[in-house]
């Protein structure tokens, strides 16, 4: 039976160069994203429509919501905190990387509190990005052998890690110890083809099933606990980019997308390129904590 209720609605027509990781704040009733290489940070409050922008001097790979109400932003130089409503920045930890040839991309918060952030080798001619966790000590290495980290999620039960690396048409799993945050050996979880696009930004539902943008493909697929997929979402763009689960009763996702690399031609046969998206779910989407 599908999870999809309804149709693809747009929300916000823009024109992201990167739109990027959404996010849902339950505390403020509102969606956070990113246009990374905008760089901008935005905020959509439903209820009234309104959005907000606060634009930046660098690439912002991605935004969380921490404990204390202020945002995190993996920025190129490095993962800052940021308070919307002041516009104080302090910065958290160096970024671990050469920023001339690599910047954060794809960040989440694992089940427990912890923040996790991937990086992409941006020449995309080696599999030498990381995917990173946020500790006390900074910032530590957990998994390599990608060339742009993406697809972060969780099981419901938070023993297994989700991470894609979008140009080897990959989704991978670690098995994941909640209580360490200490990953084991990856598996495949799910190879795609080529032409249907790549494995970009994901979501995990209550029910298990892992939510996959597809880059260039103009689709999100649902996937199963098993790597079976169960549901597509067409779009009327081809660059989607990540979803999120978001509204009270965490049953709308979110889509975000870009137009960045898109032809002059292609750029007019898709004029809601870059823009954000939503469709309502039959299913709930899993909690995203704040950054403890």
């Amino acid at each position: 039976m599908s999870k999809v209720l309804g149709s693809v609605e747009l929300v916000v027509q823009q024109r992201c160069k990167t739109g990027e990781s959404p996010v849902w704040d339950a505390a403020r009733a509102c969606l956070w994203w990113v246009d990374i290489n905008g760089p901008h940070l935005f905020q959509l409050i439903p209820a009234t429509g309104a959005v907000a922008c606060w634009d930046f001097a660098e690439a912002i790979g991605c935004v969380a919501i921490r404990a204390d109400g202020a945002l995190l932003l993996a920025l190129r130089s490095g993962p800052i905190r940021f308070d919307p409503a002041t516009g104080a920045q302090s910065q958290i930890a160096p970024a671990p990387y050469d920023p001339k040839t690599y910047r954060f991309n794809d960040g989440k918060t694992d089940p427990q509190g912890r923040f996790w952030v991937g990086t992409m080798h941006e020449p995309r001619t080696e599999r030498s990005a990381e995917l990173y966790c946020l500790t006390e000590t900074g910032l530590e290495a957990r998994a390599g052998d990608v060339m742009v980290s993406n697809g972060l999620a969780w099981s419901p039960d938070g023993t297994r890690l989700y991470h894609s690396d979008t140009r080897a048409q990959a989704i991978y799993t670690y098995p994941m110890d909640p209580a360490t945050g200490q990953i084991g050996h990856r598996e495949i979880f799910a190879t795609l083809p080529p032409d249907g696009g790549r494995p970009d930004g994901a979501a995990m539902d209550e029910e298990g099933g892992y939510w996959s943008a597809q880059f260039a493909g103009g689709r999100i697929l649902r996937f199963s606990p098993d790597g079976a997929i169960t549901d597509e979402i067409r779009l009327p763009v081809s660059r989607c980019t990540m979803v999120a689960f978001g509204g009270a009763d965490r049953q709308t996702l979110y889509i975000t997308s870009a137009c960045e690399g898109l032809t002059e031609a292609e750029q007019t046969a898709e004029p809601l390129a870059g823009s954000l998206f939503q469709v309502r779910v039959a299913v709930k989407g899993q909690p995203i904590p704040a950054v403890r």
